[in-house]
């Protein structure tokens, strides 16, 4: 198939990831293409060129509007419309299959877009007031739409979600996050040092449980880091920078425990898959998504009680490593992501009805 994969536009598709966004993006990318299909990605034009680029826009809007991505900055949002309207043209002009819309813009669910090319949509955040209604009014037998669990289904269509909306969970290549039998008794974090991530939080359970913790990932927020993250560096709270994959599954997969502490209704949780993978258990936050991705390879506990998350911390240890594996290799491989997206597109081409099975679960009973 000719696939247009329409990308967010906040930071490039471009390792070392910004986020799990940027990451699910690119891994699309490559993935459809190592599986023979035809792929152009529109992203900002400082994205990863190793395959098809077409620039929405010349560079990602964060270079030029620092900061602004929540703030309804008007500049901000006529750039990047202009940039997704000539997008969208293009990709409708294109003779392309299918596009697979991760963009987060309103404009590529307008009907009239979606009746020149079947569409899938990926929505990857909560559901917010700016995106809300025309995602709930976009649904069309050419327009298939995706979740990343079945709590973030929930929390956009909280009366029951309609037929042709699908969980599609994340997936990633478990041999780019290799196993290792064991750890060295610390603990890790990983993910965008911003207030909603709650690396603070992460810091105080280590301390209260005594483990040594290391953070990695970009600093998002400068003045959230600089008064609630860095005063508390030193000694075994170190800040190890943001690392390219191979080098951070390297670190990752040294630790003992991954502490994942969403402080927002978090739509999948890709950074606990990826440790998991490596054969670290997870302590962290009933938030959002995360007792579906982390199962049995975890203990979770409320968000915020940081006494819980030290306690948590020693449950989760208890755990042996090859458990977190299992799941990973069981439920959130890339290769059966992608045969999911394969099957959407051909239903977005054919306008068929959904399927009449429900989504097989993510979180399995005992």
């Amino acid at each position: 198939m000719r696939i247009a994969l329409l990308a967010h536009l906040r930071h490039p598709i471009a390792p070392p990831f910004a986020g799990g966004l940027e990451a699910y993006t690119w891994h699309l990318a490559e993935g459809l293409t190592a599986r023979g299909h035809d792929v152009t990605l529109f992203a900002s034009g400082d994205s990863d060129r190793r395959g098809r680029l077409d620039p929405v826009i010349p560079v990602h809007h964060e270079a030029t509007f620092p900061g602004l991505e929540h703030r309804g900055d008007a500049g901000l949002k006529a750039h990047v419309d202009a940039g997704y309207a000539a997008a969208c043209d293009r990709i409708a002009a294109g003779g392309f299959d299918v596009l697979h819309n991760n963009s987060l813009s309103r404009l590529p669910l307008e009907r009239r877009r979606t009746a020149l090319v079947p569409t899938v949509t990926s929505l990857h955040v909560p559901p917010y007031d700016a995106l809300r209604w025309f995602v709930h009014e976009s649904l069309t037998p050419g327009h298939r739409i995706t979740a990343t669990s079945q709590a973030h289904a929930r929390g956009w269509w909280p009366d029951g979600v309609p037929p042709g909306v699908s969980v599609l969970p994340n997936g990633i290549d478990p041999a780019t996050w290799p196993f290792q039998a064991q750890g060295d008794g610390s603990a890790v974090w990983c993910g965008r040092i911003a207030r909603v991530k709650g690396p603070h939080h992460a810091i105080a359970a280590a301390r209260r449980a005594g483990l040594p913790l290391t953070l990695f990932g970009p600093i998002e927020e400068p003045d959230y880091w600089g008064a609630e993250v860095a005063p508390h560096l030193g000694g075994p709270i170190r800040y190890g920078g943001h690392c390219d994959g191979a080098a951070l599954s390297q670190e990752v997969g040294r630790a003992s425990v991954f502490l994942f502490t969403p402080c927002w209704d978090e739509p999948f949780g890709l950074v606990a898959v990826e440790a998991m993978a490596c054969g670290l258990p997870v302590a962290g936050f009933a938030m959002g998504a995360a007792a579906e991705v982390v199962g049995e390879a975890g203990r979770l506990v409320p968000v915020g009680d940081e006494a819980a998350l030290a306690s948590a911390i020693g449950a989760a240890l208890a755990i042996p490593r090859a458990v977190p594996r299992a799941r990973v290799l069981r439920l959130f491989t890339r290769e059966r992501w992608l045969e999911r997206c394969e099957e959407l597109y051909a239903q977005a081409r054919a306008g068929l009805s959904p399927m009449p099975a429900p989504n097989p679960p993510i979180v399995e009973k005992k």
